[in-house]
């Protein structure tokens, strides 16, 4: 190796890291997948969505801190995503009152409304099933509650969810 030139052996390939990739997450909603809650405030309107309305992901958080899921669908000429992080959340374990963070986005605007910590959302999660044909991937139901408007992020307006209702998959890995 002349002077100048640096051996690459050391860098990641592209697209990759030192750090190991997390597991991928669960795409689709499953047979049953669906989300239901109105919107207030900054945005409004009646989310009702369906399987087939909708797309979903779920996923261990990182450091295996619970798991989030993601739901995106429209409302009215809004394109919207809400994640619900449940950093409490087990794999295949039903919960009461878990604290979560919520947030929702306004895909392609830049605005963003989120609750500040744990204390103001939390969700019930009524049932995990391991699906038979999917090691590790369960399919997931239950509820979130929020007590305050999640404000939003740079900026002055908030958003307020009624009791929103959820169905889909986290892949919580095969291990």
């Amino acid at each position: 190796m002349g002077f100048g030139a640096c051996d690459r052996s050391l860098e990641p390939e592209p697209n990759q890291g030192f750090l190991p990739a997390a597991p991928p997450p669960a795409v689709g909603c499953g047979d049953g997948g669906h989300l239901l809650t109105s919107l207030y405030g900054a945005l409004e309107g009646e989310i009702q969505w369906t399987a087939e309305m909708l797309s979903c992901e779920g996923m261990p958080r990182p450091d295996d801190a619970g798991a989030r899921l993601r739901f995106a669908g429209t409302v009215g000429e809004f394109n919207v995503a809400i994640i619900i992080a449940m950093p409490d959340l087990e794999p295949g374990a039903a919960a009461l009152e878990l604290p979560s963070n919520v947030t929702l986005i306004e895909e392609g605007s830049g605005r963003f409304f989120s609750t500040a910590g744990l204390e103001s959302c939390w969700t019930d999660v009524d049932s995990q099933e391991l699906l038979e044909d999917s090691p590790g991937v369960y399919a997931v139901s239950g509820a979130l509650y929020c007590i305050a408007p999640l404000g939003e992020v740079n900026g002055e307006s908030s958003v307020s969810l009624r009791e929103l209702q959820f169905a889909g998959l986290i892949d919580w890995g095969s291990d």
